[in-house]
């Protein structure tokens, strides 16, 4: 219950719609336990004495507490919606918020199909959970109360029977939640996986469709979607019994009640209507209580989803920020790596980068070579801080990168990665997503030096074209064109590309290439100060005329030089050049 308790701040801002509800329906259970002793006022002083009077009149007043009730109830429940689906709001975007400040170790641990849960299902879990208890989970206890009071003031004697029925009653509910609770939660881990498989397909369903896996992955997704049904068969399985021993139990009460009370009617120890009175009470009391054991089984399950909230919202990201350098800190561009060794595992194991060393001086461009696996990617992460070196240190002009701001750290390092995320929107929106105030003519000449001008302007609606989701509807050159668009769009002093011309032709790359050694300003004025770049390519051509060039085998620096140094001086380096350009090419670079 603890996580569920700590979600509860977020009702705060709603608790006057939560204090109302409440309030509300305590009007209509006391309505509603006026029924009994209004019928039995209509039974004994009415139909016994033919006195029609009291019927009448009892009638009415009957009517008048149930037009009550339903104000009470139709009030509680208006009031409890307010009340919850705020709640759920404010906790799903408590929930997001979260999500976004975490560093991509915490996102690589909790995983995308797991965070959609718990955005989603989870949420709802919770929120329903609100939802009932201001309503049925104060109905239940109010009515069970106020039903145990006037079956004992009605009569004390058959009260009695409650000392046998409820002790049993709550065992059974003890006994039922133990076991439902864990069976719960494993439901909910169930629900993360047949995500996960749904979202990897649905990303990948062209590489499915292109190598005819279609049967595969239903296959993959049928088991995962049976484990989940055999889960929550189970789950609900296990409280099962709940229902048909509550009235089992309540079918006994009723029937000793009428036993009992009927031979005190006989005796004339008892009115036939108060043993219609109390019959009702008892039926009340047990039925509040079967209502309260089916809450504490949506209450197990919510609690699950409650603690998989609390999980997300305490994490504590990996990266933290803690700035001992000025928000005016205008770098140069400079990027050294000094000795870094890093790891994805938080303590330190299996390194992927053991003792990198080099630096990108400003103004510089510095290609970064090596086979799939050695480490390019995870080395260019480190530079904005997408992850921390476990041993050594990254430095912008010759300040570790862990002492600068968050903001001003990536506002003057920009990355376009391989894969092009593109968003749901327009072709300007996309490109101005770093900058929303950029002009019309910043985003053409971002767009222009990254060679997407041309085909933009063939759409009927230019840089207004509405993109689909993730850029279903450009190329794949395309799109990693308006993402180097969208990078040289914010002027940064570094700039990465991590293999994002991979889906362009040479010819286009080449043109890329020039554009950035002569980046200018909207209205044709030379930037101030070119972007220092690190380039990670997997054609050698890209990088022939870099500055410097890095080679990378198993997370080691093999390598460093320019290409003719590295020709004469590394194996690994001519091994690649000349898998690409072959001997002819070999024996033109070595002229």
């Amino acid at each position: 219950m603890k996580a569920a308790l700590k979600l509860s701040k977020y009702l705060k801002p709603y608790r006057i719609w939560a204090t109302l509800a409440p309030l509300l329906m305590l009007l209509e259970v006391s309505m509603d336990l006026m029924q009994p002793r209004m019928i039995q006022r209509i039974v004994d002083e009415g139909i016994l004495k033919l006195d029609m009077a009291v019927v009448t009149q009892t009638a009415l007043l009957m009517i008048a507490f149930a037009l009550l009730g339903v104000i009470g109830g139709v009030g509680c429940t208006i009031t409890s919606v307010l009340a919850s689906q705020g709640f759920g709001t404010d906790l799903r975007g408590a929930l997001f918020r979260k999500v976004q400040s975490l560093s991509f170790g915490n996102i690589d641990e909790l995983e995308t199909g797991q965070i959609i849960t718990r955005l989603t299902n989870d949420v709802s879990q919770v929120q329903e959970m609100v939802s009932m208890l201001l309503r049925i989970m104060v109905r239940a206890p109010l009515l069970l109360i106020g039903s145990l009071v006037m079956a004992i003031l009605t009569s004390p004697r058959l009260a009695m029977m409650f000392l046998g029925l409820i002790p049993l009653i709550s065992l059974i509910l003890v006994l039922v939640i133990r076991r439902a609770y864990p069976l719960f939660s494993l439901v909910q881990e169930r629900l993360d996986d047949l995500n996960t498989v749904m979202q990897e397909n649905l990303a990948g369903v062209r590489l499915v469709k292109a190598f005819v896996r279609a049967q595969h992955e239903i296959k993959r997704f049928g088991d995962v979607n049976n484990n989940l049904m055999g889960h929550t068969i189970r789950a609900n399985l296990s409280v099962a019994v709940t229902f048909p021993a509550m009235m089992l139990i309540l079918n006994l009460g009723i029937a000793g009640a009428i036993w009992f009370g009927g031979v005190q009617v006989t005796v004339g120890g008892m009115q036939i209507g108060e043993l219609i009175a109390f019959t009702n009470y008892l039926t009340q009391t047990l039925m509040s209580l079967l209502f309260v054991s089916m809450l504490m089984m949506r209450l197990a399950r919510a609690q699950a989803s409650a603690m998989r909230i609390e999980e997300v919202l305490v994490s504590v990201p990996r990266i933290g920020y803690q700035p001992q350098v000025g928000n005016d800190f205008t770098p140069r561009g400079r990027v050294a790596f000094e000795n870094v060794t890093f790891s994805y595992d938080p303590d330190g194991h299996d390194p992927v980068l053991r003792d990198v060393s080099f630096t990108a001086e400003a103004g510089q461009t510095v290609a970064i070579l090596g086979s799939t696996g050695a480490g390019k990617s995870s080395l260019i992460h480190l530079i904005p801080r997408f992850y921390d070196v476990t041993h050594g240190r990254v430095t912008l002009d010759g300040v570790d990168v862990r002492l600068l701001d968050e903001a001003t750290l990536r506002s003057n390092i920009v990355i376009a990665m391989q894969e092009a995320v593109l968003f749901s929107g327009t072709i300007r929106e996309n490109i101005s997503f770093s900058r929303p105030e950029a002009s019309d003519e910043e985003v053409i000449a971002a767009a222009q030096a990254a060679q997407a001008h041309d085909f933009i302007m063939s759409f009927p609606d230019g840089y207004e074209t509405q993109l689909g989701q993730r850029g279903v509807n450009l190329s794949g050159g395309q799109k990693q064109r308006i993402a180097i668009a969208r990078a040289l769009i914010t002027h940064p002093k570094v700039l990465i590309l991590d293999d994002s011309t991979s889906s362009v032709d040479v010819e286009t790359e080449s043109r890329i290439e020039s554009a950035l050694e002569n980046l200018v300003q909207p209205g044709g004025y030379p930037l101030a100060g070119r972007s220092t770049r690190l380039v990670i390519a997997q054609r050698i051509s890209t990088v022939l005329n870099a500055e410097k060039i890095i080679v990378l085998d198993d997370g080691v620096v093999a390598a460093q030089g320019t290409h003719q140094q590295l020709l004469g001086s590394s194996p690994i380096y001519r091994e690649i050049y000349q898998s690409q350009l072959g001997n002819g090419g070999l024996a033109h670079g070595a002229a």
